[in-house]
């Protein structure tokens, strides 16, 4: 149960708030999206909470407030906070070679030229630092996603984290990962990659413990996220939301039922840090609100003030945005004024980043559409939950922008 107070109360105007209804239904009436929902919290308070649309169409069933969705990548924050309360127990530096605690990786090869039997590599040896993966900044790709040589290395290996929830484990993908050459030199440019994917078997190794229990007894207990999952129990499918695939010509296909025939019921044997879990939009406030609280949420502390502060913080060397540092690969998220933390993205300029927003804005999202942010400076939190994939299909989180900042009034 999601409380909301009148949006005066917290500085925001209320019929201005409405016109994110209006826009939700320009979506879902179009087709374009099976259903979304949209929080916005300020000051700690609920001020918007509204939906549209079903979580399944075929059975009728509308968007519920307690509805359960596929956060993808939205599932890298957590996991970056987990290793950052790791951190704050001596337990490794930033700066380690990450080599030392997965010695797969000390044998590093970086791609120079050609591809397959012809690629020419040299030796980076134990180069890719801890911070690196929480960056991307490490090398590695999304071998679904990178059209190189080196992607193609990755598909010909089968390294596949987010689509092989019950192929292996985590362990033995990460180490058909460290066999794949590197990229880029770790630290020299910024790619959306498997890094967070391999921050999370980082992080078994230094908890020695499975990534499921570190992220319960880290941050899901603590924080009372209670229907925050790598396997959703099949007691719980009733709440589960369809997942769809935009189609060239516009059209959507469901390619994941709600139901518990769903892959996200069904046993998980490989836990993807980089985009395995389901969540519920109050689950996702409590993790945000940690995060403007810095680290504390409703009494508890999960990181130290200082921790949550340096955590998001911009950590590309020289102060670097996106776009002097990245490649034109996809993300979630634009690239000019946009920095990237340990953990998410960051807003640098906000002048230069072309949309409503605030310098120190912290945010990320999922493939399928999904999206948040965290706005210290206004105390502001928005959350916009919907099943969609790829996120690029609408510029949704940018529009989203508007009207939430639109409507502040004090």
């Amino acid at each position: 149960m999601i409380n909301t107070v009148r949006p005066a109360r917290v500085g925001m105007s209320a019929e201005r708030l409405e016109r994110i209804g209006g826009w939700m239904d320009s979506y879902v009436d179009s087709g374009k999206l099976p259903g979304c929902m949209t929080l916005v919290a300020r000051h700690g308070q609920v001020a918007y909470l509204d939906s549209r649309g079903m979580a399944d169409e075929e059975a009728g069933r509308p968007i519920a407030p307690d509805d359960i969705f596929r956060i993808y990548s939205m599932s890298k924050p957590i996991v970056s906070a987990a290793a950052m309360a790791l951190y704050e127990e001596g337990l490794f530096q930033l700066d380690d070679p990450v080599a030392r605690y997965l010695p797969e990786f000390g044998d590093g090869q970086l791609w120079l030229d050609g591809e397959g039997a012809d690629m020419k590599t040299e030796p980076v040896g134990d180069a890719m630092q801890v911070w690196h993966l929480m960056t991307h900044t490490s090398g590695l790709v999304y071998g679904n996603r990178e059209d190189g040589a080196v992607g193609a290395a990755y598909r010909a290996a089968g390294v596949d984290f987010s689509g092989s929830r019950n192929v292996g484990t985590l362990e033995e993908m990460t180490k058909r990962l460290a066999a794949m050459p590197l990229r880029w030199r770790p630290g020299t440019r910024w790619e959306y990659s498997v890094s967070t994917d391999a921050l999370g078997r980082f992080i078994e190794a230094v908890a020695g413990a499975p990534l499921d229990e570190v992220l319960r007894t880290r941050i899901f207990e603590p924080l009372g996220m209670n229907d925050t999952y790598f396997q959703l129990p099949a007691e719980k499918a009733d709440r589960l939301t369809s997942l769809f695939t935009k189609q060239a010509d516009g059209s959507r296909t469901e390619t994941d039922p709600a139901s518990a025939e769903s892959s996200w019921v069904k046993p998980v044997t490989l836990f993807s840090g980089g985009g395995g879990l389901v969540s519920t939009a109050s689950d996702y406030l409590k993790f945000c609100e940690m995060l403007r609280g810095l680290g504390a949420y409703e009494g508890t502390r999960v990181l130290g003030r200082k921790t949550a502060e340096y955590m998001m913080r911009n950590h590309l060397p020289g102060n670097a945005d996106l776009t002097s540092m990245g490649q034109p690969v996809f993300s979630e998220t634009a690239y000019d004024g946009i920095g990237f933390s340990l953990a998410g993205s960051v807003v640098i300029d906000a002048a230069k980043a072309k949309a409503l927003c605030s310098e120190g804005e912290f945010a990320w999202g999922g493939v399928a559409s999904t999206g948040f942010w965290v706005d210290r400076a206004e105390g502001i939190v928005a959350i916009f939950m919907t099943q969609l994939m790829p996120s690029s299909s609408y510029p949704i989180r940018r529009e989203l922008r508007s009207l939430v900042y639109q409507a502040i009034t004090e």
